[in-house]
Order: C-alpha cells, then structure tokens, then sequence
C-alpha cells in the first residue's frame, strides 16, 4: 500500500509503497482510508518544532475517515464495514499495541492512527463510527479540527452567551472556533489573522469583527470594539510567542486566555503574571479536551440538521502523491484546510 513517510526531520514526506503488519493485535483495526485533513501539528512534526524525532521512520497523519475492513480480538465499538472517523484523541475501547509496517528492510513505527496512508492499523479508542451518508470531507475534520474547536469553546473557554471572544489565527482550528463561539452566541467574536481571505471565511462563519495585523495594531483595534478592560476571552491558534502575549494582554482581568497552538521548544512566552493570583487564567488546551466518542456523534448530527456548515473551510484538495504540494500550500497560507483523497 501507498504511504507518506516522515524519515528525516525538515524535508519532504517520502511517498512509496509500504507492507501492512501480517495480522492484527489485540484492539487493533484495518482501516481503508478514505481521505484526511492536514493539521498543524503535522507540520510540527516535520518541523521537528518539539525537538528530536526518536520514532523516525514514521507515518503521520491524525484526522481522517475510512471503512473498517477488519477488527482484531476484543473489538466491539466498530465492525467491518463501518465508516469512521479517524481521530486523535482517546474515545471510548481498546487502546492497542502501536503498529509498525516494513518498508524494504526498514521497520517503519506509527502511532494509535494515522491517516497519510491507504490503509491504517489504528487503535479501537481511536475510531468513531458515523452514518454512511454523511459528508465524509467533513466527517474527516471531525478527527481534530472540528472537536478541537468546538471543544476549546465548551470545554476550556466555557464561553457564555454574550461574551466578547478574540481568536488569534483563523486557520482551520480557529475558523472551527469561530463557529463554536456564534452557535454559542459570544458577542462580540473578534477574529485577527494576516491572511484578507481567512477574514472573510471568519465573517462568513459567524465573526462580528475582523482585524488583520498587517495593517493595524490589534491591541488598539480590539479595545476599539470593547473597550480597554479587554475581552473575556481570547484563545491563540498560532503558536507565536508574540501572538500569545498579545492574546494573554487583550484578556480582561477576570478573562481566561486559552492557547491552542504549541511554540517551537527552544522559545519561551513572558507574560505579567500578577492577574494569575487574582480571577485571570492562562491555560493549555490539549484538543480541546473532547471525548471523540460522544462529541462526534452529537456533532455530526447537528451539521446534518444544517446548525453549521464549514464546507467552505476545505479550500483545497490533493491526491495522496502530492501530499508534498499540499504541505508547500499549507506553508505558503494559500490554503485554509485541504483535503488529501487517498484515491484518484
């Protein structure tokens, strides 16, 4: 089966023909991958942006959907035949041994998933069965864009109805966000991003305000529109330093600042941390803290019932031998969210 391999840190995916393991493990599940999102954090990987890369050779890839075409002992939450999506975070069953497939003599390791690869042995708690008509584009930015995003909003932020919300990068994750604030009714929703085209997707997806910082100070521009207390919450999608010192000043004194994106290792964030003792919180969000088994369903239903639609976020689609031209696009900011289609 085809593959995109990670076997060196900042260079491209190499894209070859790789050997399934002989049977499955315990948990584990043969997937057919249908198609998968790209995410930032596989640009991390290959940036090796959380240092050295002990797994090398190894496949990547964390959102996704597929078909079940095999379950190994023990797995009861899907069944061959099955449409799933592929997602990161931990559902509910087995968590399996990790595979590792052959690549001429070379053993090369995976995770619990991956889903730049036309077939996958992924761990039972890392599936989700959904109906088999739904949109499997979007079905596939199920597996972390659209859980981290809605997630970070119920789940870090606890936004309210009302409340003023800054979001620092309007990608994927945080046109996700935007969304999770409207359906919650935040008011004001502040996006800023560099890019005029993400803008106008974030306007589009429930944005009240949209601020670029190319062309203005955004400190001056968000207390423009709340005033200098500042808003109640802000959250980066970004991972840059600067970015998140921003977000954190603009955060009101009794406001929660959530970062979503990871800065590079050897780069470090200074912030005023006074506020911290008193009602001001600062914190991590680890996919925005989602239950993939009981979220996806209840949001699959919800995009079914039309309460939201991100068709318009996949900007771009590419064949699994191209996936390199796809990463150069991501790069660029070109894209907002691509689709890699494991069949053409």
């Amino acid at each position: 089966m085809k593959a995109a391999i990670l076997s060196e840190l900042k260079r491209p995916l190499v894209v070859v023909d790789i050997e399934l393991p002989e049977e499955l493990k315990y948990g584990q599940v043969l997937v057919k991958v249908i198609c998968s999102g790209i995410c930032g954090s596989q640009i991390g990987e290959i940036d090796g942006v959380k240092g050295p890369d002990k797994f090398l050779p190894h496949l990547l890839g964390h959102e996704g959907v597929g078909i079940v075409e095999e379950i190994g002992q023990g797995v009861t939450k899907v069944k061959k035949g099955d449409y799933a999506v592929m997602h990161w975070r931990k559902g509910f069953g087995i968590e399996s041994p990790t595979p590792k497939y052959k690549w001429g003599d070379k053993i090369v390791n995976a995770g619990w998933v991956t889903t730049f690869n036309e077939y996958a042995v992924v761990s039972e708690n890392r599936l989700t069965p959904v109906p088999k008509d739904v949109n499997l584009d979007i079905a596939a930015l199920m597996g972390c864009a659209i859980t981290t995003g809605f997630g970070v909003i119920n789940n870090n932020a606890k936004l309210k109805i009302g409340e003023s919300i800054a979001v620092f990068g309007v990608g994927s994750a945080g046109l996700c966000i935007v969304q999770g604030a409207a359906l919650v009714s935040a008011n004001p929703i502040i996006a800023i991003d560099i890019y005029d085209h993400k803008l106008k997707l974030a306007e589009k997806f429930g944005a009240t305000h949209t601020i670029n910082p190319l062309k203005t100070d955004v400190k001056e521009e968000i207390e423009k529109v709340v005033g200098k207390d500042g808003v109640d919450v802000a959250i980066d999608s970004t991972g840059i330093v600067k970015v998140i010192e921003t977000a954190y000043c603009v955060t009101s004194a009794t406001g929660r600042t959530i970062l979503v994106g990871v800065p590079p290792i050897n780069e470090k964030v200074s912030i005023y941390t006074l506020p911290l003792h008193f009602d001001k919180i600062i914190t991590g969000s680890y996919g925005g803290e989602t239950n993939p088994s009981v979220d996806i369903p209840k949001y699959i239903a919800l995009y079914q019932k039309g309460k939201f639609d991100l068709k318009d976020m996949i900007t771009h689609y590419f064949y699994l031998d191209d996936i390199n031209e796809a990463i150069v696009a991501i790069r660029s900011g070109e894209t907002v969210k691509c689709i890699v289609k494991m069949e053409g």
